[in-house]
């Protein structure tokens, strides 16, 4: 048995001191006591048990995303709250990606690097179903073998149906702006010439 403090058990689980003091006070974390100088500290197996526990961890890649590079501060957050669940989940993080883009876009580059490299896994977990894509999410979870693990599957039938109507309306209304920029750049470099 070892003991650590709050602070290095955070380093050691690659997360931020405030996340851990989080799970503490949700009582996430076991083995926590106090000294008596009032200090916490934690109180882990011996390396040979955490050898033996490493072989079973369920390795996790987290996938964040928001559709705009404006929204950088909800990217993070959202990162955050990814890193909480994984950890109190015991889960062992080996990749965090981050990446701005439509849910409609299928060439993320983040995205299909984690596809690429499925084997290397267990779980993708991400918070919301249209945090990985707008639409198709069985079929993500088809071709992973149900690798996918969502955090929130708090959506009803009808908000699932009304969120994707608005995706199809909002890709549709970004190709027709996209078309008419086009067409704005070649009039003016048909002027210019």
């Amino acid at each position: 048995m070892r003991t650590i403090k709050l602070s290095q058990y955070a380093k050691e689980q690659g997360v931020k001191y405030h996340a851990v003091w989080n799970w503490y006070k949700k009582g996430l974390i076991s083995g926590v006591r106090t000294l008596p100088s009032g200090k916490l500290v934690i109180d882990l197996p011996d390396s040979n048990e955490s050898i033996q526990k490493n072989e079973n961890e369920i390795k996790v890649v987290l996938y964040a995303r928001t559709s705009s590079s404006q929204n950088k501060k909800l990217l993070e957050e959202q990162l955050l709250r990814l890193e909480s669940y994984a950890t109190a989940k015991g889960y062992k993080i080996v990749r965090s990606v981050k990446e701005h883009g439509s849910g409609l876009n299928d060439t993320r580059q983040g995205l299909s690097s984690v596809l690429l490299r499925i084997e290397e896994f267990d779980k993708i977990i991400v918070e919301h179903r249209d945090r990985l894509t707008r639409f198709g999410f069985n079929w993500f979870q088809l071709f992973t073998n149900n690798k996918i693990e969502v955090i929130n599957e708090s959506k009803t039938d009808e908000s699932e149906i009304t969120d994707d109507l608005i995706a199809i309306i909002h890709c549709f209304a970004a190709k027709m702006y996209g078309l008419r920029r086009k067409k704005r750049k070649v009039i003016e470099v048909i002027k210019n010439d």
